[in-house]
């Protein structure tokens, strides 16, 4: 019924904390980290180099953030996918805002670093819920 706006964004940075892998309540895995994402260019005034750094929290659900609990490690340079998601809440009575990137991919930089893959055999990244059984979320194809 209107224009469809897309929402992708894909940025390079450094891990700035190691991913802290957690499970929701029906069991889905699920894990952050943060990302520095560092902008340079030259004044052309002064012919000098600036730098700007921006922060954000990276979200990963399902394989993907077992996968990077597992593999990445603070100051890994990586490639992140995904989408930029704004979340609300109060504290003390003021409303407060953040911007993170939900992940749909991540990978290693291999600019500066070299990396060995190991295919991990498809596993169900979810614990067993107490009262029901967890979803996929649709994720029931092999990535490769």
């Amino acid at each position: 019924q209107g224009d469809q706006v897309s929402n992708q964004t894909i940025v390079v940075g450094n891990v700035t904390r190691d991913p802290e892998l957690r499970f929701t309540a029906s069991g889905q895995a699920t894990a952050s980290f943060g990302l520095a994402v560092n902008r340079r260019w030259q004044n052309r005034q002064t012919n000098e180099w600036e730098e700007a750094v921006s922060f954000f929290t990276v979200t990963t659900w399902r394989n993907l953030a077992e996968n990077c609990a597992e593999s990445l490690l603070k100051g890994t340079r990586v490639v992140v996918s995904g989408r930029l998601e704004q979340r609300t809440w109060e504290k003390d009575g003021e409303k407060k805002s953040t911007v993170e990137i939900v992940a749909d991919a991540v990978g290693v930089d291999l600019t500066y670093a070299t990396a060995t893959v190991q295919r991990n055999e498809r596993r169900d990244t979810t614990r067993p819920a107490p009262a029901a059984a967890a979803t996929t979320g649709g994720y029931d194809e092999e990535p490769f």
